[in-house]
Formats: C-alpha cells, structure tokens, sequence
C-alpha cells in the first residue's frame, strides 16, 4: 500500500492511497489546527502522511471520508490527537 500527498492550495491536499483498491481524498489542514497540535514541528505534508498511515492502522482506504477537514479524525478516533501531538 502507498501513500502520496499532493498539495492543491495552502490547506488543501489531495491524498491518493494505492492498495487493493485506489482512492483519492480532499483533506484540510487549516494553519490553526497546524499551529495548535504540532506548532509547526513538521510540515503539513508529513502531518497528512502520518496521519492517513494513523487512519490505514485502523480502517480500510475505502472507508475513509474522500473529503474532510483532518480534525474530523478526533470525532472517530478520540486518541488521535493525543497521538499525533507527539509525533516529531
């Protein structure tokens, strides 16, 4: 399974996962939410890969939203943030 990120707009990625099944996905990271869990430590690309591999551990690609605003993880999976908060 892979994996690729590509930036559409400031907050704006499209996120394509190769696996049994492909899928494309329209993710938000808005600067607030960038600055207020990781405080700009990573880049918002990686915080997109990181999380869509935080995601793929727990459902299939075909099961993800194909377009949502990366907060929306925390409502599915209450340990998200708490998680990626960590990440370096």
């Amino acid at each position: 399974m892979s994996v690729e990120v590509e930036p559409i707009e400031a907050d704006d990625f499209l996120v394509k996962v190769t696996a049994a099944s492909s899928t494309q996905h329209r993710v938000t990271l808005t600067d607030a939410y960038w600055t207020q869990i990781w405080n700009g430590r990573m880049t918002k690309t990686e915080i997109i890969e990181r999380s869509f591999a935080f995601l793929l551990q727990r459902e299939s690609n075909s099961s993800i939203l194909s377009s949502f605003e990366l907060p929306v993880i925390q409502r599915y999976f209450p340990e998200y943030e708490g998680t990626a908060a960590r990440w370096e």
